[in-house]
């Protein structure tokens, strides 16, 4: 009898957005002594086998990139969906365990809790918005099948990586409370430092 072995899961640190907002590099912030990038790295190492940053070509020799293992994104003006599709492209026989680096909030239970959920027969794996209740992307399991629809949706000019969740054979986890609130603007930044602070 065959028994159906899992692809491996690989890690996936999404960090070449513009940060526009927020004026400055998201993946620089400080948290507790620690920019967010680093912070967001070691958890993601602790529950995949293998893990990289998503980076724009420009963004491959910056001193907090630098030293981690990387995958530079091979297309343009998508957002997210390039460092997925890249990713996927680079290593298409593994499950990407794909997180934002925005996600100040993020913890190890919760990064886990997904790990643990999986379901490798489907597309991918995702927590729901406490918001809106629909898929999300950045802080979602990929599984290889899930590559497929995303392409072709982003050849047909649809960017979206949520969209390209809704469409597939997606698991779907109630949200992990305010764990995957992700910060935009210097006022968020603020307000966030706040809540780490008390809580800490």
């Amino acid at each position: 009898m065959n028994v159906r072995v899992a692809p491996p899961i690989y890690g996936l640190l999404l960090s070449g957005g513009a940060s526009r907002r927020m004026q400055r590099d998201k993946a620089q912030l400080s948290y507790e002594g620690q920019p967010q990038l680093l912070r967001a790295w070691h958890l993601l190492e602790a529950v995949t086998e293998r893990a990289f940053v998503s980076v724009r070509a420009e963004q491959r020799d910056d001193p907090l990139r630098a030293g981690l293992p990387q995958i530079v994104d091979r297309y343009e003006a998508i957002g997210p969906a390039a460092g997925i599709l890249t990713a996927q492209e680079a290593y298409p026989d593994v499950a990407w365990l794909v997180i934002a680096c925005d996600l100040p909030l993020l913890d190890s239970i919760t990064l886990q809790a997904l790990v643990d959920a999986r379901d490798a027969t489907g597309d991918a794996t995702a927590f729901t918005s406490r918001f809106d209740e629909l898929p999300e992307p950045l802080c979602a399991l990929w599984e290889p099948s899930s590559h497929g629809l995303l392409k072709q949706r982003v050849d047909g000019g649809s960017y979206c990586p949520r969209k390209a969740l809704i469409l597939s054979r997606t698991k779907l986890l109630p949200a992990p409370g305010d764990a995957l609130d992700n910060i935009n603007t210097p006022e968020e930044f603020e307000q966030i430092q706040r809540q780490i602070e008390t809580a800490s």
